[in-house]
């Protein structure tokens, strides 16, 4: 943790939802290794746990603070606890999301369609205005949404998750502008194909001639995005697929 790589986000203080697993996980792990202090986030302790243990043991500080995306209560919970532990809020990534195939519109389930626009589209709003107060006080910071490819490509099948993405999308631009004046960028992320167990360890990716990565190959974007300047890139897109 002394070395350079450890001294890129040192003093920071970051906020990870969906932090117990996945894309989550990996860069909790690297922010941690970074020189930042980290706040992992989930509906489930045990995982969180963790990641909280695995930060630790690489010489890092962590805790973990269970929290449903879908409730703002406990989203603004989650956000009084991280100023609580370690003084503030630098950077947020609102990566809690699911990927639930909801069938066609025809026959889908209108209950399970909307559960997938709460935890993906109302979630990262309800994180994003959490931490906003917490992100002012800072005077500056960094908010990243987690993205997806599939927001611009219509989808059989998914579009409870195709239309949450693309809603997300406006939301990040749309915060972009909002929060200019108070130096926090807003920008999205798409990590493209990933093997985690949303996409049941790549065997849901439907694009073969896509890169289909691990949870780690996310990192790099993620570290780039957690360290701009202040006043740097805000309202773009960051995308790791192939494919436009």
């Amino acid at each position: 943790m002394n070395s350079a790589e450890g001294t890129t986000l040192r003093g920071k203080v970051a906020v990870i939802t969906g932090a117990g697993r996945g894309i989550g996980r990996a860069i909790a792990l690297a922010y941690a290794k970074a020189g930042a202090d980290v706040v992992c986030s989930a509906r489930s302790g045990r995982e969180i746990d963790e990641t909280v243990a695995l930060i630790t043991a690489q010489g890092g500080r962590a805790i973990a603070i269970t929290s449903d995306v879908t409730n703002y209560e406990s989203v603004e919970a989650l956000f009084s606890g991280a100023v609580q532990a370690f003084d503030g809020v630098d950077i947020v990534l609102a990566n809690a999301g699911v990927g639930t195939v909801t069938g066609t519109v025809e026959h889908s389930d209108p209950k399970r369609w909307k559960e997938v626009i709460d935890v993906n589209l109302v979630g990262a709003f309800h994180t994003a205005r959490a931490a906003i107060p917490h992100l002012r006080r800072s005077g500056a910071g960094k908010l990243i949404l987690m993205g997806s490819g599939l927001r611009q490509r219509p989808n059989a099948n998914l579009s409870a998750y195709g239309c949450s993405k693309a809603g997300m999308w406006l939301l990040t631009q749309t915060l972009a502008l909002e929060l200019l004046d108070a130096n926090i960028s807003v920008n999205e992320l798409i990590p493209g194909p990933v093997r985690t167990a949303m996409t049941d360890f790549g065997d849901k990716c439907q694009f073969n001639e896509e890169w289909l990565k691990e949870p780690e190959d996310v990192v790099p974007l993620a570290l780039f995005l957690a360290s701009q300047p202040d006043v740097g890139p805000s309202a773009q897109s960051f995308s790791l697929m192939r494919r436009a």
